[in-house]
């Protein structure tokens, strides 16, 4: 697991939750995974986040799947472990996680890909967008149940966490799954994110946050330097982004390009 500890940060997030999700039960408490699309950055105020109708997830997965291993669409799922998550991209027979959440949240992520129709066995690529634990603390859980997978973080931030195979180090520019990598640092100095240029969606890990405020960016009391992390969400919002899955809060999935340039700007 990750050796920087964040227990402090273990707390429930003031956030918008989905009023509905698929819901099962893992480890100490009631957990979610949504389907998430890319969406229309017009159809709601700006900077809301989505809520799937009744009757459980949303499902607008871009059309046409691709073949296995193919950079082509594919449908990304959010694993809600309480007050952060892991996200899965599922192409085809394959899958990739970013982001494996506290140390024990292997068994959420697990029930995660079976609801979505896959499984660990299917697990080609798991990307950690930094080093703490909150976000690489399932290594260690995840890494003997995914045996086909590579593990992959920044580069910056490799010799920080412990892992029982190699982690391949990302940089900025890197491709990873067709996803590409975008180098975010400040709230780490290896901090990655993640842009599926195929559905215009972002996985931001913790460069940014969603909170009752909105759209936000690292909590200053466990980030580096917040000089560059503003840095770093300026580069973010000039990319062509429909759909923010943050590390902590609800995914923005309605105006996400507007409210990430308003952030922007206000660095």
């Amino acid at each position: 697991m990750a050796i920087i500890g964040r227990a402090a940060e273990h707390r429930l997030m003031g956030d918008a939750r989905f009023s509905r999700r698929l819901l099962f039960t893992a480890g100490s408490g009631v957990l979610g995974v949504a389907v998430l699309s890319a969406c229309s950055d017009s159809s709601s105020p700006s900077g809301g986040t989505t809520s799937p109708p009744a009757g459980g997830t949303t499902t607008a997965p871009p059309s046409g799947a691709a073949p296995s291993g193919s950079a082509g669409p594919g449908a990304w799922k959010r694993v809600d472990l309480s007050f952060v998550s892991a996200y899965l991209l599922i192409r085809g027979s394959e899958a990739a996680i970013v982001d494996l959440g506290v140390p024990g949240s292997a068994d959420a992520i697990g029930k995660g890909l079976t609801a979505a129709g896959s499984g660990f066995s299917a697990v080609r690529h798991v990307v950690l967008t930094h080093k703490h634990d909150d976000h690489a603390g399932g290594l260690g859980d995840v890494q003997p149940q995914a045996t086909g997978a590579k593990f992959y973080t920044g580069e910056a931030d490799v010799s920080s966490i412990q892992s029982a195979q190699p982690l391949t180090p990302l940089k900025d520019g890197d491709e990873v799954f067709g996803l590409q990598v975008i180098g975010t640092p400040g709230h780490t100095a290896g901090h990655i994110a993640i842009f599926d240029p195929s559905t215009g969606t972002l996985v931001a890990g913790d460069a940014l946050r969603t909170t009752t405020d909105g759209l936000v960016g690292p909590d200053p009391q466990y980030s580096e330097d917040m000089t560059t992390a503003a840095g770093s969400i300026k580069k973010l919002a000039a990319l062509d982004v429909r759909t923010i899955l943050p590390g902590h809060g609800a995914p923005i999935s309605s105006n996400a390009a507007a409210a990430l340039k308003r952030l922007a700007a206000t660095g």
